[in-house]
């Protein structure tokens, strides 16, 4: 016996049939929401401005942000090199504090 399943999208705001999904992120919490063409239209001219005056960041990262956006560009290896260099303990490896963070951004501008 064969079996066919159709699965029908549903626009997460009024109701009507989706046209597709759209996947997005804000403040690091990542989203989807099913919606009509109309709505999808109206999703994206609302972002547009946002979207060019932002940077593309790699999606793979929660979030969205890339291993160096918080750090003003620089690397771990750097950021790590550059708190040796100024008694700024920092562990060898895994993730620098925020705080170190902050000092190094301070120093560097």
């Amino acid at each position: 016996m064969s079996k066919k399943t159709i699965v029908t999208l549903v626009d997460d705001l009024d109701g009507t049939d989706a046209a597709e999904t759209i996947a997005f992120a804000v403040d690091g919490a990542a989203y989807e929401i099913d919606l009509s063409a109309d709505n999808a239209a109206a999703l994206r001219a609302t972002f547009e401005p946002y979207v060019k005056a932002g940077r593309r960041t790699s999606a793979s990262r929660r979030g969205g942000r890339s291993s160096s956006a918080g750090s003003g560009g620089a690397t771990p290896k750097e950021i790590r090199a550059w708190a040796a260099d100024n008694g700024v303990d920092v562990p060898a490896r895994g993730r620098i504090p925020a705080g170190v963070h902050e000092q190094y951004l301070a120093a560097k501008h």
